[in-house]
């Protein structure tokens, strides 16, 4: 499975998770419904930041050379639009079942202006986590120099044959 599509499934699942959760809140206790509609902003958030830092600080590791690292806009910007697309659909779909209130929004909302919110969602914080990842890990790699580095000495290796 790509890299791309797990994420996207993952997230998108998730965001269709915290809307039914948020739904099932607001008609529980509807006064409450500001702070419940941030939460649920934060804790998505701060997952996609979360697995965006992960595959950055993993890339940066396998990759010292900023050159040489994978293109993970790419695979975020993929997964943001599956994601977003694919739980606009499945939001949409599940607010017909009777006791889920996901807002009675249309299909043309759903994969036009519900997924563009849910793409920018995956997309930014998982850039901002890989930036930040790769900064720090870049930072540990130029303060300990002397300290071997697999990569590194695998590319010297196969140079000196």
């Amino acid at each position: 499975m790509n890299a791309w599509v797990l994420r996207a499934i993952g997230l998108g699942a998730l965001t269709v998770v915290l809307r039914t959760l948020l739904g099932f809140a607001m008609v529980q206790w509807p006064t409450n419904g500001s702070w419940m509609r941030i939460l649920c902003l934060v804790v998505l958030i701060a997952i996609v930041a979360a697995w965006g830092f992960l595959d950055g600080r993993s890339d940066r590791r396998k990759n010292p050379d900023p050159e040489r690292g994978a293109d993970l806009t790419m695979r975020w910007l993929k997964a943001g639009v599956a994601g977003g697309l694919g739980s606009g659909l499945v939001a949409w779909i599940i607010d017909f079942a009777p006791r889920f209130d996901l807002g009675d929004n249309g299909l043309l909302f759903e994969i036009t202006s519900g997924a563009s919110f849910i793409v920018l969602l995956i997309f930014i914080p998982a850039m901002i986590g890989a930036a930040v990842a790769r900064f720090l890990v870049g930072r540990e790699h130029k303060s300990n120099p002397g300290k071997p580095d697999d990569s590194i000495s695998l590319n010297k290796e196969t140079a000196a044959v």
